[in-house]
């Protein structure tokens, strides 16, 4: 009987013993089945990382080249009104010009009026006297 007894301790034992090895085995192939999944997650977040810190550089480049080009844009349009001033400038100037030489031809008219008033007056009414007034009265601008 304690033979027996024995023989189905050692025996028990040894079951025991296979189903100890399965079951360590079986947390072997589940721990790695476990590690493998998330490696696959690990270095699918390490790629998306990667991509994203790609696209963030050149975003940046984008964003730097873009503000550039922006501010040669504005110099530009500074420089565009500035003329655009200028030129406003200068046709106030050349109005101002012309306003001037309209007075003046006026008052040369005027004081030619009245020198040839002052000569007819006087009695001196010659032939060319006459042509120089009709040239003048036909071109006033030329005096």
């Amino acid at each position: 009987m304690v033979k027996e007894h024995h023989k189905e301790q050692a025996k028990r034992k040894q079951e025991q013993e296979v189903r100890r090895k399965e079951a360590i085995e079986a947390s072997n192939e589940l721990t790695q089945s476990l590690v493998d999944t998330l490696n696959v997650g690990v270095a699918q977040a390490y790629l998306n990382q990667k991509r994203l810190d790609a696209e963030a550089k050149q975003l940046h480049l984008g964003a730097t080249n873009f503000a550039k080009q922006t501010h040669q844009w504005l110099q530009l349009i500074d420089q565009f009104s500035t003329a655009l001033k200028d030129l406003g400038d200068v046709e106030n100037w050349a109005r101002s010009i012309e306003g001037d030489m309209h007075t003046i031809n006026q008052t040369l008219e005027l004081a030619y009026k009245a020198s040839r008033a002052t000569q007819t007056s006087s009695g001196a009414g010659t032939a060319l006297e006459a042509s120089t007034s009709a040239s003048a009265s036909a071109n006033p601008s030329a005096t």
